[in-house]
Formats: C-alpha cells, structure tokens, sequence
C-alpha cells in the first residue's frame, strides 16, 4: 500500500500521454474508464491536446503552454511527415522529445502538487517523465500506446519488420537491431541525468529499465497478436485494445456519397503522411477495381492537389470517422499504426499494410505473420505490387475468417477492462 491510500479509497489519477492522435485515443478511452470507476482523473498536457481530452469527457490541466502554445504540436511533428523508416525515429529523438520532455520534467511536479494527484498513468513512449513520480514518491504505471519493444531481443524490435524467427542468425540480428535504442536514448539521457541530479535521484544509467515502473507495464497490443516472446518481466502485462467507441471529437464525412460497393478503406494515420506516392499509388491501384468503392484519409500534412486524377469510385477527405468507417468496410489499407490495426481487427476487416516508421514495421509484420493480411515495404511501393495484394487479401477467404476470429477474441479480451483492473491492483484499490 502506497503512502497517502488506504484500501478501497478512490485514486486522484494524473494521465500524461504524447501529444499525438495514436497516443491520446487509447489513453483518454483508459482514463474514462478509470472515471466510470469512481476515480477522480484529470489529464494533464500541452494546450493542443486539450479539446481531445474534453470531447473524452475529461478534466483538463494545461501545462507548458509558452514553451508549446496552441498550434505548436502539428508544426513540430510537421517535420515527420515525409521521413520514413529509422530516420523517423531518430529525428523523432533528436529533435522533437529533448525539448518536450524537458518541459514537461520543469512543470509536471507543480501541476502534481495544484491538482493532489497521487498516482500516474504515463505514456511509455513519454520517456523520462517517471523521474518526476520517482523523484516525489507517487506510485505510477506505464503504458505502450503503440507496439511495445522486446529488450530481449527473443523478437525483433518493432521499428523493423523482420518476421518472426528463433534461429541463431535471426536471434543476432534482433540484437544487433536494438543498437538502435541506444542511439535514441543517448539523444534523451542529458535531459534526464541534469533533471536527476538535480533531484538526487541515484539512477543507473546502464540499465535501459531503471526508471520502468516496477508496478505495472501494460500493452494495449493483445497477446495474441503478438510474436511469442520467451521472457517477459514480471510487472509486464498484455492487456488488448484500449478503445471504448466513444469520447472522440466529432468528424464530419458525406455518407450521402457511400454507394453499396464493398468499401475500402484506406489511411496512412496522422505523422508520416506526407509521401505523396503512397497516396497516388493507392488511388492507381485501387482505380483498378471499379466494383470497389474507396475512402482515402489523407491528413493534413499533404497537398490534395499533388495526388493526380482521383477515379470515380473515390472519396477522399483530409480526416475520416475511421470506427464508423472500418464498420462498414471489406478491406483496410494502413500505414499499420496499432490503433488503425486494433480497431480493423475489433471490426474483423482483413489489411493491406504499408508501413513507414516507427512501431508500423512491426505491427506489419504481425499482421503477416497472423494471416490477417499482407504488407508491402514503402521502399517496393507500386501500383502493380499493391493491386496484387488487394486482390490477394480481398479475394481469398482465409484473411476474412482470420480477421472474424480477432474480433471474436478482442471482443471478448476487453482491453480497457483488464488494463483498469490492473492498475486499481497495483494501486492498492
């Protein structure tokens, strides 16, 4: 039992979460369903996230707003958008997490003594952040918005998207593959090690996992999903997706245009979405099939005027009511963001995949390796080789009755249900 709670007391919950639509959607579904529970639950973070976490029905503190005033999130990660592959990530470390996360270590315990919060829930990928509960002596638990990493090296890290493989050649590459980590984090560690010293923090710097929560570590990616991972830590927790259909702003669309044609759906997610080929090979390929009907979400980091003729049996929008959407669909083309694959897997849509960075390689590879559909590298992109696989994932019955099965279990998983539990557990609630 933690200082300050008494069994069966309710929690004063602080979320933290990245400033980013894949992150904030299932963290925001997680906090309200700790709130339906009686807890009281405020999120706390830069001033763009703040109309997202009240369309969730939740409380909203603000924090950092001079150094990441309204408007700064989609500027910043505007650098992203045409990155593909490592260069993703490690832009990602260089330029956009050192300053944010600096910010964030300056404000976070003010705000933490304003609101008497007395537990976190953070993201895991926003890294560093726990010194803050560390340094205080609040509990918190971590959670992996997107494909977790395996630090075992027992699978291949998911920025890559090696197949799965237990061999004693596979095993080096999956090991030699987490010398990217190291790279990202030496880009972080002098932020984290000045706001240590400065809070007499004692941290071994050679340990990865010295700051992970020893309570709880819990994946929205569900187990089954996943490869088998040999070795797993002890507060490491499979949990599946944290999506509850509800608590998302308002996205308007012309159903009016929907026609009775099988739909597909397509999306390349909201950061690196400013490939302009990608766009215009998806509309090729899919103008191939006239007895189709496409939706393609486009974001806002790409010049509608730069895709070329959109055929006839197209609809394209800068943003979509992708659960609403994915309900109505036959096939799914995504990028492979988790949250896209959870909720086309919660609908029992089969996917073609083209991932581009950060977690999609892997997500992509396990879309393969479970037999819910195929992918193709960004880097072998074209019209033909994408036409292929549509018609291949469309046409064969065996990537629809896999997908059917995940709905079955994702629907019976429960996800936010078995994340909650977990963390009212380790809380002492």
């Amino acid at each position: 039992m933690f200082s300050g709670m008494s069994q069966g007391a309710n929690l004063k919950l602080g979320f933290l979460s990245q400033p980013l639509t894949g992150h904030l959607n299932p963290m925001t579904a997680l906090a309200r369903e700790l709130q339906s529970r009686g807890h009281d639950v405020v999120f706390i973070g830069v001033p763009d996230i703040e109309a997202a976490v009240r369309a969730a029905g939740l409380d909203f503190v603000p924090f950092c707003e001079n150094e990441y005033p309204l408007g700064s999130v989609a500027k910043r990660w505007g650098g992203v958008a045409k990155l593909r592959g490592l260069d993703v990530v490690r832009y990602t470390a260089r330029e956009l997490t050192p300053p944010l996360v600096r910010a964030a270590l300056e404000h976070l315990p003010g705000k933490i003594a304003k609101t008497g919060v007395n537990a976190l829930v953070l993201d895991s990928l926003y890294r560093f952040v726990e010194l803050v509960p560390m340094h205080l002596h609040i509990p918190y638990v971590q959670i992996w918005n997107v494909l977790h990493f395996d630090f075992s090296g027992s699978t291949p890290l998911a920025l890559y998207s090696w197949p799965h493989d237990t061999s004693p050649e596979a095993l080096a590459r999956n090991f030699v593959g987490l010398q990217i980590l190291r790279e990202v984090r030496e880009s972080m560690l002098p932020v984290a090690q000045s706001y240590a010293e400065r809070s007499g923090l004692d941290i071994d710097w050679s340990n990865p996992a010295a700051t992970v929560s020893k309570l709880a570590v819990i994946t929205q990616t569900p187990k089954e999903f996943d490869f088998p991972i040999a070795h797993l830590p002890p507060q490491f927790h499979y949990a599946g997706p944290l999506h509850d259909n509800d608590g998302r702003e308002p996205i308007p669309f012309p159903w009016e245009k929907l026609t009775r044609k099988p739909l597909i759906y397509a999306s390349m997610g909201t950061l690196v979405n400013g490939l302009n080929n990608v766009y215009s090979t998806i509309l090729e390929a899919v103008g191939e099939f006239p007895e189709m009907q496409l939706v393609l979400s486009v974001g806002g980091n790409f010049n509608s005027a730069d895709m070329g003729p959109i055929p006839s049996n197209t609809i394209v929008v800068r943003s979509a009511p992708q659960l609403e959407l994915l309900k109505r669909a036959a096939l799914c083309i995504t990028h492979a963001g988790l949250n896209t694959v959870l909720e086309a897997l919660a609908q029992g849509v089969p996917m073609v995949a083209i991932p581009i960075g950060y977690d999609q390689p892997g997500v992509a590879a396990r879309i393969a390796y479970h037999g819910v559909g195929e992918f193709l590298e960004i880097g072998n992109l074209t019209t033909q080789r994408l036409s292929e696989l549509i018609a291949k994932v469309d046409g064969n019955p065996k990537y629809h009755n896999k997908a059917r099965w995940f709905q079955k279990v994702l629907r019976e998983t429960r996800g936010l249900d078995v994340a909650a539990d977990i963390i009212e557990r380790v809380f002492g609630v």
